[in-house]
């Protein structure tokens, strides 16, 4: 099975379960938690999107997330780009109160009294009440509509408060100077600019025109390889790279 199709089953999957998994990823939940000491699941969550991040990049977002995969499913209705530039920053705004938020809740409460993954949940359950399912169906709203109205994976670029954790993460190994997951781009004089990179991201993002020091260079970028196997010359491909200063403090590749 090509990768593409393992990408869009594993979203699948992922997006059926998350009546299960809905608390796991709850801005919301986090701070409750904190106010009364506790670590729960999404804490624990984040905190691993972060850490695998460093390597991996927003892999996640290409492969685990279902709010990834509810958007992609919207590229049935609209499969235009959205407006990206200062819109892509509207989400780090929201991410810095919440964030901002959860510090004060637990610093707040002075201590960690216990670790509960599956706080505020029925037997591991998310969605397992009326209430729950109301608000199971306003999130699905709140990453849905968006994506129909404006195009693909508008809610990732505008609005995901748990992007940005990653962004960093990428961020945090490129200060580093440490390998991480890249798409990796050839020898470009053989690109006969058919753009088929470009239709075939789901992020919408113009591929070519990110490319720097031989690699797609792009924070909103989701490693998820779609336009590596669209490209019909091999031009693009996976790889790990580590970047570091050359002597004219200009960034290279390994």
């Amino acid at each position: 099975m090509k990768r593409q199709q393992i990408r869009k089953l594993l979203l699948i999957i992922s997006l059926l379960l998350f009546p299960v998994t809905l608390y796991y990823f709850s801005p919301a939940l986090i701070i409750n938690a904190g106010l009364q000491g506790i670590i729960n699941g999404s804490f624990i969550l984040f905190v691993l999107m972060f850490l695998l991040s460093v390597p991996f990049g927003r892999i996640f977002c290409s492969y685990i997330c279902p709010a990834g995969g509810l958007q992609e499913c919207s590229f049935l209705i609209n499969e235009k780009k959205p407006k990206q530039g200062w819109k892509n920053y509207i989400k780090f705004v929201i991410w810095g109160i919440w964030i901002v938020s959860v510090i004060f809740c637990y610093f707040h409460n002075d201590k960690i009294l216990s670790v509960d993954f599956f706080f505020e949940t029925e037997s591991g359950i998310s969605v397992s009440s009326i209430q729950s399912y109301i608000v199971y169906y306003g999130i699905i709203c709140l990453i849905f509509i968006p994506s129909v109205l404006f195009g693909k994976r508008v809610f990732c670029h505008y609005f995901c408060w748990m992007a940005p954790f990653m962004i960093l993460g990428t961020k945090l190994r490129r200060f580093l100077h440490l390998p991480g997951l890249h798409i990796r781009t050839g020898k470009t004089d053989s690109c006969i600019f058919c753009g088929k990179c470009n239709k075939s991201c789901p992020m919408g993002i113009d591929v070519m025109s990110k490319t720097k020091c031989g690699i797609v260079d792009n924070s909103e970028c989701i490693q998820c390889g779609a336009c590596v196997d669209n490209c019909p010359k091999n031009i693009l491909s996976y790889g790990m790279i580590e970047r570091k200063e050359n002597r004219n403090g200009n960034r290279e590749k390994n």
